[in-house]
């Protein structure tokens, strides 16, 4: 009974605020749309940015405690990827679709929050760490996948490598390696403004499901059951291998549950790579994981 109040208190919170923005996108109609634009503008390009940057340059993050963590979220992603490609070719899915989202799930959105409300200050730190990782593999690998067999200009591994997330990141492991450490008034003012993002990153997923539909429901219901099953699948065979603490085994298991990511049905669409079907995959993927969240968060926590 406590393990389940404690999963409840954790898993709540999320839901409630993802909720609280679906209710106001169906309330408003689609001009919530345009009013959240800027909003994520802000939230992508400088909190989220700060949030990842504080978190790198807090004094409780060790990357050497952490490397563990780092190589357990690339390959918990690369293995996920690898165990739903003959998923995709048994059931005739196009692997360009159904692959990349299985590959990055909703470490950001989620995951950051879910880590926060669990493990505090410290388990935000090794979230962030597990959130590069996945960044990494999608952004090199899935997104070389969905551009396969297409013709045109590629998109240049550059271009991600200095937006401002993952040159918040960079910063923030330099500060992390030297151990460096802002002045503390600054830190708390950059931390403040990088906590916003939480709860704006949840309300955002609410508006955001206004957008996806049941329309492809076959391959949603598979991309929704198979990205926690194969990340899980990953993260036991390596909790046999890995030198990780009780913490980081917790946001291991954490991490491989989570469902995809939003952000897979933007770039499908950006690409017009099956849109409807990976939004289909989006949507069940977040309403399954009030089941597979609470497994992960078990699992971890036992």
């Amino acid at each position: 009974m406590d393990m389940f109040q404690r999963i409840l208190g954790i898993i709540l919170p999320v839901f409630v605020i993802i909720g609280l923005g679906y209710g106001y996108a169906r309330l408003r109609g689609e001009s919530v749309r345009a009013d959240m634009v800027p909003v994520n503008r802000v939230s992508m390009e400088v909190l989220c940015p700060l949030l990842i940057f504080t978190a790198l340059a807090a004094k409780d993050f060790d990357v050497a405690n952490n490397l563990s963590l780092i190589v357990a979220g690339a390959l918990i992603s690369l293995g996920s990827g690898l165990l739903a490609w003959p998923v995709a070719r048994l059931l005739g899915y196009d692997p360009r679709s159904f692959v990349p989202p299985m590959m990055y799930n909703n470490c950001g959105n989620m995951g950051l929050p879910l880590a926060a409300l669990a493990f505090g200050q410290a388990g935000l730190s090794a979230a962030v760490a597990l959130f590069m990782a996945a960044n990494l593999v999608y952004f090199s690998v899935g997104i070389k996948i969905i551009e396969a067999g297409r013709s045109g200009r590629r998109s240049s591994f550059f271009k991600f490598m200095s937006s401002p997330m993952m040159l918040a990141m960079m910063v923030g492991m330099v500060f992390a390696v030297l151990k460096l450490r802002l002045p503390g008034p600054l830190q708390i003012a950059l931390k403040m403004m990088g906590d916003a993002c939480i709860p704006l990153m949840l309300f955002s997923l609410g508006v955001r499901m206004m957008d996806v539909s049941f329309k492809s429901w076959h391959i949603g219901l598979v991309g929704a059951i198979a990205c926690p099953l194969t990340g899980l699948a990953c993260a036991g065979l390596l909790d046999l291998v890995l030198p990780l603490s009780a913490m980081q085994r917790g946001q291991m298991y954490l991490f491989a549950s989570l469902p995809p990511a939003v952000f897979c049905f933007m770039i499908a669409e950006q690409y017009q790579q099956e849109p409807d079907k990976v939004a289909s995959i989006v949507l069940l993927g977040n309403l399954v994981s009030l089941a597979f969240v609470p497994l992960g968060l078990w699992l971890g926590l036992a």
